[in-house]
């Protein structure tokens, strides 16, 4: 099925040495940057972490130090990066839970504030939990009809991310309208509107979910409704000692809060995301 796009779609998959969003670092990038017009346009590239790469994840992914020893740094090629992601959407598998989030912290590391929130971002994998509720490669075996093994070289970025791409066109066809008249509910739109709010799985603000959007209730504790009848919703602290609280209450109540975070083990993009609203919120 050929994707009913109206923007670029970049179809795309990382391979890092960890899983933790502020440590973590890129070491290879994989996309297929795929056009209204159905043209695709394929890049893999490998790239020099700045610091050694773990045994483990060299066994993992095959990559070594000496694949990315003479290869540009993240920063290097940010800036022609982020003009190429410009104006695109973007999906992946598990890419909302965590290759946007290191792809979104590489950049503003970098210096390169690319505004992930002009993007619409299809998750693969969030789609296949709520139509099948399980991998990658179980996903290839479903939507595809082959075993991932047969066709790919597990753990590369550039066999994942076309591993993905097919399964991404195939969950499309399956649950094209009309496609099952035995579950005429299961329907995906072949929409990248429709695709983006689907593939979410949680109501984080930030990346990480350090803030989410919470419902704004009344003194009786019911949800306020905005002018189209829906519960209005206000960014809100996840974690430590103002869990629960709207981040402007939380803010006003401790103003070194804020101070505190920007120079704590936090991400960059929810720090970033924190000055946004405190910008926003006392500087009116």
């Amino acid at each position: 099925m050929k994707l009913n796009l109206t923007k670029p779609l970049v179809v795309f998959d990382l391979e890092t040495t960890g899983l933790d969003l502020v440590k973590a670092r890129i070491i290879q990038i994989s996309y297929i940057k795929v056009y209204p017009d159905g043209k695709e346009e394929r890049e893999n590239k490998l790239i020099n972490p700045e610091e050694p790469i773990p045994p483990f994840i060299t066994q993992l992914t095959g990559v070594t130090d000496d694949d990315v020893k003479d290869q540009p740094t993240f920063k290097e090629i940010a800036p022609k990066l982020a003009e190429t992601f410009t104006g695109c959407d973007f999906a992946g598998f598990n890419s909302n839970g965590y290759d946007i989030p290191l792809l979104a912290e590489e950049f503003l590391r970098a210096g390169v504030d690319f505004d992930f929130a002009k993007c619409r971002m299809i998750d693969a994998m969030n789609i296949f939990r709520k139509m099948e509720r399980r991998n990658l490669a179980s996903a290839y075996k479903f939507y595809c009809g082959r075993k991932m093994e047969d066709d790919f070289e597990a753990h590369r970025a550039d066999q994942d991310t076309e591993a993905t791409y097919r399964v991404l066109m195939g969950e499309l066809d399956k649950y094209a309208p009309g496609a099952d008249p035995d579950e005429p509910e299961k329907v995906l739109e072949n929409n990248m509107d429709f695709l983006h709010e689907f593939s979410k799985m949680n109501k984080n603000v930030d990346f990480a979910g350090r803030i989410v959007w919470a419902e704004v209730k009344d003194a009786q504790g019911q949800p306020v409704l905005d002018a189209d009848g829906k519960p209005k919703m206000i960014e809100t602290f996840n974690f430590g000692k103002y869990k629960g609280m709207p981040v402007v209450d939380a803010l006003q109540r401790d103003p070194g809060y804020y101070g505190w975070i920007l120079g704590g083990d936090f991400t960059y993009n929810t720090k970033q995301v924190l000055t946004r609203i405190r910008l926003a919120t006392f500087q009116k």
